[in-house]
């Protein structure tokens, strides 16, 4: 397989690429319930150069850095992490919603904007002091990712930053998080 990454990235212009990215993302008001707007991604997706260019923004930010895995989260941040993850030469680690995945599981439920949820990860899937970097696409309220972090957190991963390709710093998704470290998108 080729690499994406291209050989420099000190030619990397990282405030125009996130312009471009910005740009590529679609918002749908009143999604999945009145009161929302969802931050579509697939726009993002079907733009190979914008794809590839938050890829690059990853891959620049975690390649000089010693990460053992990169987790997932379900759906989006396993289209992400897991091109990541390839790039990075490490594993890559799903955290699925309850009941997807097959073999034993730890759980942890969390309130999102619109619902209650609950996710999974395989219990063997991280060893203890992992150093783990978490991947989603968007952080909102932060439920769904500081659920994340906990379910890391219990299997002894030590988290070096959970990552975002969006924000919406309105709903206060931080503030869930703590002291862990969060990668500004």
């Amino acid at each position: 397989m080729k690499s994406t990454t291209p050989a420099s990235i000190e030619n990397f212009d990282y405030t125009k690429s996130c312009e471009y990215i910005k740009s590529k993302v679609r918002s749908i008001p009143n999604w999945p319930i009145k009161g929302v707007i969802f931050r579509d991604i697939t726009t993002l997706l079907q733009d190979p150069k914008a794809f590839k260019e938050i890829c690059q923004i990853f891959y620049n930010r975690y390649v000089n850095e010693k990460v053992d895995k990169i987790v997932g989260i379900d759906a989006r941040g396993f289209l992400f992490g897991s091109v990541l993850a390839v790039e990075l030469g490490i594993g890559f680690v799903p955290i699925r919603k309850k009941g997807k995945l097959p073999y034993k599981t730890i759980s942890e439920s969390y309130t999102l904007e619109y619902g209650e949820e609950t996710i999974e990860i395989h219990e063997d899937a991280i060893d203890r002091g992992d150093r783990i970097v978490i991947i989603d696409d968007l952080m909102a309220t932060g439920g769904t990712i500081a659920a994340s972090a906990a379910l890391v957190e219990k299997l002894g991963g030590d988290i070096l930053e959970c990552a975002f390709v969006i924000e919406l710093p309105d709903l206060k998704g931080r503030e869930k998080m703590g002291e862990k470290p969060v990668c500004d998108p």
